[in-house]
């Protein structure tokens, strides 16, 4: 039995292609980079060839697509130097970064992915996951020059919203504005090229069609509604928007308020009885009636992002009714000193009716306010949370859900939705991009009220807590027992919600 071909049909298609500049619209994991190490490889080992220039988004990124190559240079048994790290400049900046020098004095290097780092380049530069680029644009307006010295341009992606610059590129092309060619590998192009059979044979494992099935039912599931883009190049709608705008604003309730307050410029310098009686003063007068107005009966939560200068503080509190959660209103801080947002956290949460759960934004300086968040109320009580894609993988779901059940409730306020509709699927996980946006007060966002109100749903979603003290039952001489009913043997449990009698003797 003969040995399959190393690299698959869709692979090996994109490796032949001789055009200048090559986009490939791709499925996750089906081996595209890997296919284009084997092409870059091919380019820099001989004299004839060109420097090949490699631009992820991320360090992970650029490891792993130069550990291809080296893979790639043994296979072929070609001369190339050990990989290396090397300093780029970026920008009067020392970057580090991998790379791959051939006897035949090419190179393959991974840069960072600021534009200024093509510039005086020559040879062929590959642009991998294009869409998640910042400045995508500018990328490619750098990357383009390199065309005019017979230079090459590979762009590869996953599709990240109809209105992200890469769709709009494979739009031209398609539309014949653009002369590049163009790769289409969906998922099922994959499998039908051999892609599970590759998989099981490297597993060394057996390959059935009801096997191939099952996994790619199981992939299917496990994207969800990112699966169209993620697995099948169909980028969604509007520009990748994970909460439809229509959705968030149908879940708005009018008359519910947003407490904002920016702290004067040098207040972190007042005196700290000064500083203490200012927010105070700001407790009394914009938090006690809100807090006074909640349900007693009902459990709370919050959430809390922090932020001291550039974007907001946002504390957002949540009531508990059964199946529902209701955030009666919002709070959201501006330049605020950390002893001040840490009075402000202390006055709402000490109020809040029967609170049981709180999740504060543990990254950077906001590890301080969640540390002391947690220290006052008890490590059961209050989430540190530091950001990744594990964390927002399992709780943006729940989120989401709450709001197409109509399960969830808050204020009706334009910069609140649009912190809402910020969140962008990256890599089939929602979560707000590194972009910023000014409202109506010339105030930064970051999607803040947004992330503080996913923190309280999580929070909402934890295990309640019901702090109670036992009271003993004392017997009279009578036989009876202090302060209860006659003849009657009970004992009290009393909580933050009351008393509760239970009679007869366990």
């Amino acid at each position: 039995m003969s040995a399959p071909d190393v690299l698959l049909p869709y692979q090996q298609r994109w490796v032949a292609d001789e055009s200048q500049v090559a986009v490939a619209e791709k499925s996750r994991r089906v081996g595209l980079s890997w296919g284009e190490a084997c092409a870059s490889v091919l380019d820099a080992s001989y004299e004839s060839g060109m420097d090949c220039w490699y631009v992820g988004y991320n360090k992970d990124m650029a490891q792993e697509f130069i550990r291809d190559c080296a893979f790639w240079a043994k296979h072929f048994n070609v001369v190339a130097a050990e990989v290396e790290e090397v300093l780029i400049d970026d920008e009067d900046q020392d970057i580090l970064s991998f790379q791959i020098r051939f006897a035949s004095g090419k190179r393959i290097t991974a840069l960072s992915s600021r534009p200024s780092n093509l510039r005086g380049k020559q040879g062929r530069v590959i642009i991998d996951e294009a869409a998640f680029h910042d400045r995508l644009d500018e990328l490619l307006k750098a990357a383009m020059a390199l065309l005019m010295w017979g230079g090459k341009v590979r762009i590869i992606s996953t599709h990240d919203g109809e209105e992200n610059p890469f769709n709009e590129l494979v739009k031209d092309i398609r539309a014949g504005r653009k002369p590049y060619s163009l790769h289409r590998i969906t998922l099922d192009d994959a499998l039908g090229e051999g892609l599970y059979q590759r998989i099981c044979l490297k597993l060394g494992r057996p390959w059935t069609a009801e096997a191939e099935a099952a996994w790619r039912d199981e992939l299917v599931k496990f994207y969800g509604d990112a699966s169209e883009e993620e697995l099948f190049c169909v980028p969604s709608r509007g520009g990748g928007v994970w909460l439809p705008r229509v959705l968030i604003e149908a879940r708005m309730k009018p008359g519910r308020k947003i407490v904002r307050w920016r702290a004067p410029d040098g207040m972190e310098l007042w005196p700290e009885h000064s500083l203490k009686a200012d927010v105070r003063d700001f407790c009394e007068r914009e938090l006690r009636p809100l807090l006074d107005a909640l349900n007693p009966k009902l459990p709370s939560a919050f959430g809390l992002d922090f932020a001291r200068v550039s974007d907001l503080s946002v504390i957002a509190p949540l009531q508990i009714d059964a199946l529902r959660r209701d955030f009666p209103f919002l709070v959201e801080l501006g330049n605020a000193p950390f002893k001040a947002q840490e009075q402000i956290l202390f006055y709402l949460a000490d109020r809040l009716p029967r609170f049981s759960h709180g999740m504060c934004d543990a990254g950077g300086n906001g590890a301080y306010l969640a540390e002391v968040a947690k220290q006052r109320y008890g490590e059961t009580r209050i989430t540190e949370v530091k950001f990744n894609e594990t964390w927002y993988r399992e709780n943006t779901g729940p989120f989401k859900a709450a709001f197409e059940d109509d399960t969830l409730s808050l204020p009706a306020d334009e910069d609140v939705a649009g912190d809402l509709a910020t969140f962008r699927l990256v890599r089939g996980v929602p979560r707000v991009p590194d972009l910023r946006v000014t409202d109506q007060r010339g105030q930064k966002r970051h999607g803040d009220a947004g992330i503080a109100m996913l923190l309280a749903h999580a929070a909402s979603r934890q295990e309640l807590y019901q702090p109670y003290v036992y009271d003993p039952i004392k017997l009279t001489r009578k036989g009876g027992i202090t302060g209860g009913r006659d003849g009657d043997d009970y004992r009290a449990i009393r909580t933050t919600g009351g008393f509760r009698a239970r009679s007869g003797v366990n």
